[in-house]
């Protein structure tokens, strides 16, 4: 029986809404550092539902998932703008829950938690049900415990809201219907997970236990696909999923509220891709044809089709003769302000999150507004990217260490070499938008190449006519430069008129 009916069959209807609130107990509160005025809400699907003995599975390339032991509300009796005092009547049954999340996928949610807690059998619940007109609400206590040690204890005798208090809020907007189910906080000891952990909760009082719930962790196998969001993590985010600075072993403090406690909207939050974000990547046939032509002929096709503005004008490499072919990752700064720079110019920036995650053929396109007065990517950073296989780095900024850099293998086209810090003038902001880089526009996935001339950027949907007609161009020129040496004139010739069309086609190999 899939997990969903067993499910089902436990609460005896098919479940419906499942809603969780962000704090409730005093003691979550505290580590979090915030004590909420009023309830504050999100919702999990149905589909995130699992009985006991069921595995959740922290998914491939994410180390952060952490467990929340909770009191699971079944919804029993339809509730539509009821009263406290008769809030507890709507609910059928209570049972243990667990709501599991993944802090590595939070950065994407801005508050939603759909990515991060909403996979399948984030919510284990049961294995039991207490009847709730058996029970005194404020009178539970509920346990969790990993691989047999107690980790986690609390109970509803001073809850922040009361479980009534939950349903008569909810109810105000929203109906409650039969099977919906109300998580209602975790105490604090909510901590990370390992793949062969066991996590178990339970629920009980006075002559009642829901009996423990039982999950095993275990490892996913299949990789995030470069069409969403994969996971991204940094020292803050790894304080907040094991409960503190010093348990995670990192020295970022704990956030004054979680992300999934409130609406995120900082640069934090902003897109970082752990791939190209166009979700294919360039042939090794369209790289060599790409190779095979300059970027002055690839923009003369590019005008062609009534595009103009797609060279990144004021930049030039570190070392003469290097060719970059790859595509676009971006990253944007934002003027410097003394405030945001104290706030996002340190630790695990979106300067150095973009760095650290290009991938083999990235070009890391920097948008600095044209700003020289100070670098915007030093010798460490260059390296990174090098290590990590990337195509190349354009900004049109400075770039420090200007000596290490051009030693370097890996092409970097630059607006000059600048001594000076990214804080004098810049604010790293985010990653993997669109930007303006030399007065053009870029894009996640655009093709970017460069050679001596420059640097230009080609519309994906565009790059396979726009190489093979560049090649056709470089030929005919060839054909024109052997003619101009055996004194041929350049009148009728450059451009062909017909009759030298005709030779050139007897010329063609």
């Amino acid at each position: 029986m899939e997990p969903l009916a067993r499910v089902e069959a436990l609460l005896g209807s098919r479940p419906g809404k499942v809603i969780a609130v962000h704090l409730n107990y005093p003691s979550r509160a505290a580590q979090r550092g915030r004590t909420p005025d009023q309830p504050s809400y999100f919702l999990k699907p149905s589909t995130s539902l699992s009985p006991s003995g069921e595995s959740i599975e922290r998914p491939y390339g994410c180390e952060l998932l952490a467990f929340e032991g909770e009191i699971a509300l079944i919804i029993g009796a339809r509730a539509r703008r009821v009263h406290p005092d008769a809030a507890w009547a709507a609910v059928e049954s209570l049972t243990a829950g667990n709501d599991f999340g993944v802090y590595d996928l939070r950065w994407a949610d801005k508050g939603s938690n759909v990515r991060s807690k909403g996979g399948d059998g984030f919510t284990p619940i049961g294995p039991a049900l207490i009847p709730a007109d058996q029970v005194d609400p404020r009178s539970l206590r509920v346990r969790t415990w990993v691989n047999d040690e107690l980790v986690q204890e609390g109970t509803t005798a001073d809850l922040l809201f009361p479980f009534e208090q939950l349903i008569a809020d909810l109810s105000q907007l929203m109906t409650l219907e039969p099977g919906d189910v109300i998580l209602t906080g975790t105490p604090a000891g909510s901590t990370v997970v390992q793949p062969a952990d066991v996590v178990e909760v339970e629920v009980d009082t006075e002559g009642w236990s829901t009996g423990r719930l039982v999950t095993p962790v275990v490892a996913g196998a299949v990789p995030f696909a470069s069409f969403g969001a994969g996971p991204v993590v940094d020292d803050a985010q790894r304080a907040e999923a094991w409960g503190s600075a010093e348990a995670a072993g990192v020295s970022a403090p704990l956030v004054e509220g979680s992300r999934s406690d409130r609406l995120e909207t900082s640069p934090e939050s902003a897109p970082v891709s752990t791939g190209s974000t166009t979700g294919g990547t360039l042939s090794p046939e369209l790289r060599e044809k790409l190779a095979s032509v300059g970027t002055a002929t690839l923009s003369a096709q590019l005008r062609k089709r009534g595009l103009n503005t797609v060279s990144i004008d004021g930049v030039t490499p570190t070392r003469p003769g290097q060719h970059m072919i790859g595509l676009a990752r971006t990253l944007r700064f934002i003027p410097a302000r003394e405030d945001l720079s104290q706030q996002f110019g340190a630790g695990f920036t979106a300067q150095k999150r973009a760095f650290d995650s290009l991938n083999a053929g990235d070009v890391l396109v920097v948008e600095a507004r044209g700003e020289r007065g100070t670098g915007t990517v030093g010798d460490l950073l260059a390296l990174r990217a090098q290590v990590r296989g990337a195509a190349g780095i354009v900004t049109d900024g400075g770039v420090r260490d200007f000596a290490v850099v051009s030693e370097l293998d890996i092409p970097v086209f630059h607006a000059g070499a600048h001594p000076a810090v990214l804080g004098r003038r810049h604010v790293p902001w985010e990653t993997d938008v669109t930007v303006a880089c030399g007065g053009t526009a870029v894009q996640p996935g655009d093709v970017i190449v460069g050679d001596a001339d420059g640097v230009i950027v080609i519309p994906p949907s565009l790059v396979e006519e726009v190489v093979d007609d560049a090649i056709e161009q470089e030929r005919q020129e060839r054909f024109i430069g052997q003619q101009i040496e055996a004194g041929a004139s350049v009148d009728g010739l450059y451009p062909m008129n017909q009759d030298w069309l005709a030779k050139y086609r007897e010329w063609t190999p």
